[in-house]
């Protein structure tokens, strides 16, 4: 592999990284917090590039609008399932939530299917966002620059507030032991429902860039990135931030410098990701930030 073919695969890797660890970020705080894996966060990817490519298509809205409209759109979506799905069962076995998220993620993708078809759209991307970038012989999308640097951005708001804020400590106490939370004055509904919203808001950001780099929207994308994205969660340990982030980058960075050293083998892409996931897991099985935890029987 020549120098130049190493750095545009390493540019491709960091940027695949990028949209992983996004949108692994929003799994790993609701299971932080409520214990659960929330199947329909890979289906918010959907519904906020549904909601932009109609914002800039049918509605002719700027694109900047278009975006924020759809970021909130997905954002109230992500709370109104919690509200509705999630919390009634709050108190149920764990299995039952499970079963209502599964229920979630193929309702929104069955409704999908149904109201906006199952072919896919193609997604219009912003002039002022999308150009080439010539370095040397090597030439690259602005997309490569701007999704890491939007992740970065995120990454470090979302470790500002979890961190310096008391929505954050109160996040945190929830996160540890929930009923000693909720009696310490803590407003346990408040602080789900508010995770569910950033969780949501993230998922629709990392949906709006996914439209952007593979420019094309249909009722199912969000399945096999969902699935990715949440391997990437557990990879770097399910329930950490930074975990997540560093899940996320390994797991894309693999991925295309698999493809990029062994082309022979880029029809095992896929399956890599749940290979390293197996190794990772027998040697580290919290994942790499995780924490192992012990139950008493």
């Amino acid at each position: 592999m020549s120098l130049e073919m190493f750095v545009q695969n390493l540019a491709n890797g960091i940027t695949l990284g990028s949209l992983y660890a996004l949108i692994a970020i929003g799994y790993t705080m609701v299971y932080g917090i409520l214990r659960l894996i929330n199947f329909a966060h890979a289906d918010l990817l959907m519904v906020a590039g549904y909601a932009a490519l109609f914002g800039i298509g049918i509605f002719a809205l700027p694109w900047w609008l278009a975006f924020l409209l759809a970021v909130v759109i997905t954002t109230l979506l992500g709370v109104s399932i919690e509200k509705v799905a999630y919390r009634p069962l709050r108190t149920a076995p764990r299995i039952s939530v499970l079963i209502s998220a599964i229920g979630i993620s193929y309702l929104l993708e069955n409704l999908g299917i149904v109201l906006l078809g199952a072919r896919p759209k193609s997604f219009p991307r912003p002039e002022e966002l999308v150009w080439n970038i010539q370095i040397g012989n090597i030439s690259f999308l602005s997309l490569t620059f701007i999704i890491p640097i939007v992740t970065i951005l995120l990454l470090i708001a979302v470790m500002l507030v979890v961190n310096k804020t008391k929505f954050g400590i109160a996040m945190r106490a929830v996160s540890k032991d929930f009923e000693t939370a909720s009696l310490m004055a803590v407003d346990v509904n408040k602080i789900v429902s508010s995770t569910f919203a950033v969780g949501s808001a993230l998922a629709a950001v990392g949906g709006i860039m996914w439209s952007m780099q593979y420019p094309q929207v249909d009722p199912l994308m969000g399945v096999f990135p969902g699935i990715k994205c949440f391997i990437a969660a557990v990879l770097g340990g399910i329930g950490s931030v930074p975990g997540a982030m560093i899940g996320g980058f390994i797991l894309g960075m693999g991925e295309v410098m698999l493809v990029g050293f062994m082309p022979e083998l880029s029809g095992y892409r896929d399956a890599f990701a749940f290979l390293l996931l197996i190794l990772v897991l027998l040697f580290r099985p919290g994942g790499i930030l995780g924490e192992n935890e012990v139950e008493k029987v």
